[in-house]
């Protein structure tokens, strides 16, 4: 009997301190954003994709918030850089660095070691850029490694039951990437990303303004221009303005000019079409049967670009169908890679991570 205690208690010890040593996250690293939950914890990390660096020591000299906070306002010795482009690693040493920052600030206090991450992918991303993305979570000290597609994590966490035998059409949209993927009972039978997403629309602001106004203005203004006058329908208020201020073009001194919703509407139309196109590509290439589902239950809306005002709106009407935007679209994929977590057997089913690619750190992995 007094075995059985001690072995007991030694069980219960291991279980305790595998929660005071590791954390299970889930993990949206996205073009734009990196947005983080444990397990147990909700959402801790929600910070830019961004990271400032010294141009001549390559130090990294700040991470997320702080680095955009420089942005455009850098010293002539720092640069901020932003290490995934279109959802992929376009910067190996940068993304490592960053993604090593945001988990140990999403660690508990005396949390060193991650038992396991699930990390969302694009739909159609190559071995390559996958092992990129397992090397960088190796690095930041993360166990096992599962990676499961971005559509289906973004369905599940907009409230699509894994099981659910109907079909479900989630459109994603994010900083630099649109992901449309179809569901069926928690898998996904068609899926494809875009390099279209709300970003576009910032880049086409600076251009614009650049070409019609006479004014270069930097990414922070234009993001203030899009999220306080952007609009996917008709403003409202279509004269409402916004003073931006940048440097002038012919004379290279310090200027402003007035920028208007109307002005906005005009530049955004043509960021917004291309979704429609892109998901319409999707929609347009299912089974009658599939069709006839979604027909009848409609688009999901989730990402960022989600809170674009009237967007829901536009697809309704350029796809034929209804739209529901998610609560809180934003984190719609975070949510739903956390949920993974409650379903082990759907979570090896759906993992992209191929056995051979998937990294495990020297650190202690405890396993369920």
């Amino acid at each position: 009997m007094s075995f059985l205690r001690t072995k007991t208690g030694s069980f219960l010890g291991l279980a305790a301190l595998r929660d005071l040593v590791s954390d299970s996250m889930a993990i949206d690293m996205g073009s734009a954003n990196t947005i983080i939950a444990v397990h147990g914890r909700g959402i801790v990390v929600d910070e830019p994709s961004v990271i400032a660096v010294d141009k001549l020591s390559g130090e990294v000299i700040a991470v997320g918030n702080e680095a955009r906070k420089m942005q455009g306002r850098e010293a002539r010795d720092v640069t901020v850089i932003a290490p995934l482009i279109d959802g992929v690693v376009a910067d190996f040493e940068r993304t490592k660095a960053m993604l090593d920052h945001f988990v140990k600030t999403a660690r508990s206090g005396i949390s060193h070691v991650s038992r396991r991450a699930v990390m969302s992918v694009l739909s159609g991303v190559t071995q390559v850029e996958q092992r990129a993305l397992l090397a960088a979570a190796a690095e930041a000290h993360i166990g096992r490694v599962y990676m499961v597609e971005e559509g289906l994590a973004a369905a599940v966490g907009a409230g699509v039951p894994v099981n659910d035998e109907a079909a479900a059409a989630v459109v994603d949209v994010g900083g630099n990437t649109t992901n449309v993927a179809v569901i069926i009972n928690g898998s996904i039978i068609a899926a494809q990303a875009q390099r279209v997403g709300s970003s576009d629309i910032d880049a086409a602001i600076i251009d614009f303004i650049r070409r019609h106004r006479g004014l270069t203005i930097g990414a922070p203004s234009a993001e203030r221009l899009k999220l306080e006058l952007a609009s996917a329908i008709e403003p409202k208020e279509p004269e409402r303005k916004l003073e931006v201020r940048g440097r002038d073009v012919q004379t290279g001194a310090p200027g402003a000019v007035n920028v208007t919703a109307a002005e906005i509407y005009q530049i955004t139309q043509p960021v917004t079409r291309k979704i429609v196109d892109e998901v319409l590509v999707t929609l347009t290439d299912l089974s009658p049967e599939v069709s006839g589902d979604i027909y009848d239950r409609g688009v999901i809306l989730t990402g960022g670009g989600a809170l674009l005002e009237g967007l829901g709106l536009y697809l309704q009407k350029g796809l034929g169908l209804t739209v529901r935007v998610a609560e809180e679209p934003r984190f719609a994929v975070v949510r739903g890679l956390a949920q993974m977590f409650d379903v082990p057997l759907l979570l090896r089913r759906v993992a992209r991570t191929e056995p051979e690619l998937a990294m495990n750190t020297d650190a202690m992995v405890f396993e369920d």
